[in-house]
């Protein structure tokens, strides 16, 4: 970095102080883990010689927290493919189920809300579509911070919910289903060939807040790529200009996910808008009637408390799906799921 011509290339030095800040992240977790280690064994010296067991709890719980920060690290080192550590860009799109299913998409942006603040991630509000009655027909968040992508791109799928819906008079259990999309915010410029003639631009008013000047002019953007079918929009700038220059920006990122697919299996994973949202789809189920258990389809990961998931304690499923990914992953003995 003190090389004169180190800031020359924009695109390189970028990408070496996100590496650098990433690894000085990673150095005073390490020691921070040490001086940690260092107290449990000073705290079991101390009550062992003084016979003291009223220090029982606090080792416990020390040794509990070491526990959990070295699962982190450990879920950290899974973290390798292309993109893994740059910031996320997450849409939900309301399914089958009506205004069920668009307050069940209201509820996922609220868990990964959540999730990002235990997180310490920001998160920017790119489109909004709004439902009349209750929830939201979609919403695409970008969410800021290292190995954003790389924890989210677990939740690329369709999310069901079995409930009694609040907005059934004969309070009868449904089933609601969502969509999320997931790729990774590709800042720096992609070596993609776009014919200008393969992308329809369409302008529209913001649905979201952001004063009398969204409202009353056509900012928003809406972008798809005639030959594939991928739409992204963005309506979070009070510019046309900037919501085009950001729609531009997450329709490459999407494109070359896509193409560095090399079936159309994974390239329909990508583009989880294009699946029918609905049965036989669903990654994972939310079951809140007639029992509780949040399960998810491809690692048989679950959890009975289903309120601390939709809180944001999902880095559960999110360790599996890592895990089940380095494995290869494999295919279930147990395919049933839950009905």
């Amino acid at each position: 970095m003190e090389d004169p011509g180190f800031w020359n290339d924009p695109e390189v030095s970028t990408k070496t102080v996100r590496e650098l800040k990433n690894l000085e992240t990673d150095i005073k977790e390490y020691e921070s883990l040490q001086v940690l280690y260092e107290e449990i064994e000073i705290l079991i010296e101390l009550g062992y010689e003084e016979g003291d067991r009223t220090v029982l709890k606090e080792i416990e719980n020390l040794i509990n927290e070491l526990g959990g920060r070295l699962e982190s690290i450990k879920t950290k080192t899974l973290l390798s493919a292309p993109y893994d550590s740059y910031s996320a860009i997450l849409k939900l799109n309301a399914g089958v189920g009506g205004t069920e299913a668009c307050d069940w998409c209201a509820m996922l942006h609220r868990m990964y809300t959540r999730w990002a603040q235990s997180k310490a991630y920001s998160i920017e509000v790119l489109d909004f579509l709004e439902e009349d009655e209750a929830g939201m027909k979609s919403i695409t968040i970008q969410v800021n911070g290292e190995n954003a992508y790389g924890y989210l791109k677990s939740e690329h799928g369709i999310h069901r919910l079995v409930r009694i819906s609040p907005f059934n008079a004969a309070g009868k259990r449904q089933t609601s289903f969502v969509s999320c999309d997931v790729m990774p915010d590709i800042e720096e410029d992609l070596d993609l060939d776009l014919n200008p003639e393969d992308i329809k631009i369409d302008t529209y008013r913001a649905s979201g807040a952001g004063g009398q000047h969204v409202n009353k002019t056509s900012s928003a953007v809406r972008m798809t790529h005639l030959p594939t079918g991928v739409v992204v929009q963005c309506q979070n700038e009070r510019s046309q200009l900037r919501n085009k220059e950001k729609a531009l920006q997450m329709l490459k990122a999407k494109l070359f996910i896509i193409k560095q697919q090399a079936n159309v299996e994974k390239l329909s994973d990508i583009r989880g808008d294009v699946k029918e949202i609905g049965w036989s789809s669903q990654i994972r189920s939310y079951v809140m009637q007639p029992y509780t258990m949040v399960k998810d389809h491809r690692t048989a990961c679950e959890s009975s408390n289903v309120a601390a998931v939709l809180d944001g304690g999902i880095d559960k499923f999110i360790n599996a799906y890592l895990t089940w990914l380095s494995l290869g992953c494999p295919k279930r003995a147990d395919e049933s799921g839950i009905n």
